[in-house]
């Protein structure tokens, strides 16, 4: 038999029971099959269960094989649930042709498509696609050789960006580097001394002009031929430390607020809308961009649910998620119903977060997570696992937790968001306590400029 494990969980009674349903929705009992490269959209999926919702999940990596035991009943080979289910939510790039296939057959999708998948994975093909329908994009400069490029900043000094192009992994993508003088002269040394070792990773690469401003990025989801508003105003929070020190970790938290429309939407992601349906893509997109007194300039695409940025838009969707699942697969026109007010998620992380450390891994693995009071308010899956009535720590990445607040102002969700982290107890957890600080500074530039309303 192809099922791994079910999702049955101890009968303790306890208020902390991870699959107790909710009857918050009216909308009727559906199948959704999640299909994952690695644990990913768990969080999601065991939210559309607690709605009373027949789920399952399919995790390709060996390395999970333990995430989310005991929360989600898990299958082997997810191709065979197909017919089984009503929506497929492939979570991730890299199912462009599973998806346009399944769309061709009938099925209800959310997930990407071949042109989606290349607009996030080739930044060379995104900035040309946003530049074809009219965005504002930063001049750049395209490079196969470091001595070229060298010469290049030695003859054009000022601030640029050195970012890997091309279909790049996650690990390349971690070799950009943003010049912090002005002059440029800290990325001329940099390539100097690293052009050997770079040259064997980096087959080419971009210097992007680097603008000075806010960095925000819009987006929203598409049911395949529109957009569903509002529109998810959001600012990242990619580096390790506060301050936006250290490296890139994918994401440390995120503070986020919904409105109907807004000016940095109309100028980027809005004049994406028909490329888009000619694509037949359902889900999320966003465009991160850095805007400042003299435009708005889009630099990247993210065509897929967002992680953590998914864990937190739901702190602030009231929409069923099942509901919305299924609406927008089916290509359904609806608003989303959402929170007034600001969201704010913090990623919880234990070693080795963001490196791959396989033994130290092993020294966290198991761990419980403890909860000073009975609450899972705000609680978002990681790659834990819920065991003899314990949530645990499971896979090997130390990704733990998202946890989440919201409320009419950052300052009082900034509040509630750091008051639930003091309820989890947690073996040398760590997290930053800057998550959404920023607005204070850039909600005043960006409101002068006239991109909020």
């Amino acid at each position: 038999m192809e099922k791994e494990n079910g999702s049955s969980v101890p009968g303790s009674g306890r208020s902390l029971e991870p699959t107790k349903i909710s009857k918050e929705s009216a909308f009727p009992q559906k199948k959704f099959l999640f299909v994952s490269h690695e644990a990913l959209s768990g969080d999601l999926a065991w939210q559309v269960k607690k709605e009373g919702h027949e789920v399952k999940i399919f995790i390709e990596s060996a390395r999970d094989a333990d995430v989310y035991e005991g929360i989600l009943e898990r299958w082997a080979d997810w191709k065979k649930q197909v017919d089984w289910a009503d929506v497929i939510v492939l979570d991730d790039t890299g199912f462009a042709k599973d998806a346009d296939e399944l769309r061709a057959k009938g099925k209800l999708v959310v997930g990407g498509s071949s042109y989606t998948d290349k607009l996030e994975e080739d930044r060379e093909f995104g900035q040309n696609e946003m530049r074809a329908v009219g965005m504002t994009t930063l001049p750049h400069f395209d490079f196969s050789d470091f001595d070229e490029a060298i010469k290049f900043l030695q003859e054009n000094p000022g601030r640029y960006v050195m970012k890997p192009m091309g279909a790049i992994s996650g690990a390349e993508k971690d070799l950009l580097f943003i010049s912090e003088d002005e002059d440029g002269k800290d990325l001329l040394e940099v390539m100097v001394r690293n052009k050997r070792s770079w040259s064997r990773k980096i087959e080419r690469f971009q210097l992007q002009k680097h603008a000075v401003g806010v960095e925000i990025a819009v987006g929203a989801f598409f049911n395949g031929s529109d957009f569903i508003l509002p529109v998810c105003v959001n600012f990242e929070h990619k580096r390790l430390f506060p301050g936006e020190v250290g490296p890139f970790t994918g994401e440390m938290g995120t503070l986020i607020y919904y409105t109907p429309s807004n000016p940095v939407f109309k100028e980027t992601l809005a004049k994406m809308k028909d490329r888009l349906a000619v694509s037949k893509y359902v889900g999320y997109v966003d465009i991160n961009c850095i805007a400042n007194g003299r435009g708005i300039y889009p630099l990247e695409f993210t065509c897929r649910f967002g992680y953590p940025t998914i864990s937190i838009q739901m702190e602030g969707i009231l929409t069923p998620m099942g509901e919305f699942l299924y609406r927008m697969a089916a290509g359904e026109q609806f608003e989303l119903r959402v929170k007034r007010g600001f969201q704010v998620g913090v990623v919880i992380a234990v070693p080795p977060f963001p490196f791959d450390d396989v033994q130290k891994a092993k020294m966290y693995k198991d761990c419980a997570i403890i909860l000073k009071k009975p609450s899972l308010d705000g609680f978002h899956l990681g790659e834990v696992k819920y065991v003899d009535g314990d949530w645990k720590l499971a896979g090997d990445t130390g990704y733990a937790l998202v946890i989440t607040g919201s409320a009419p102002t950052v300052d009082e969700a900034r509040k509630q968001v750091y008051n639930r982290i003091q309820n989890i107890v947690l073996q040398n957890m760590y997290y930053r306590t800057d998550i959404g600080l920023r607005w204070n500074r850039d909600s005043d530039r960006l409101q002068t400029w006239g991109y909020l309303f």
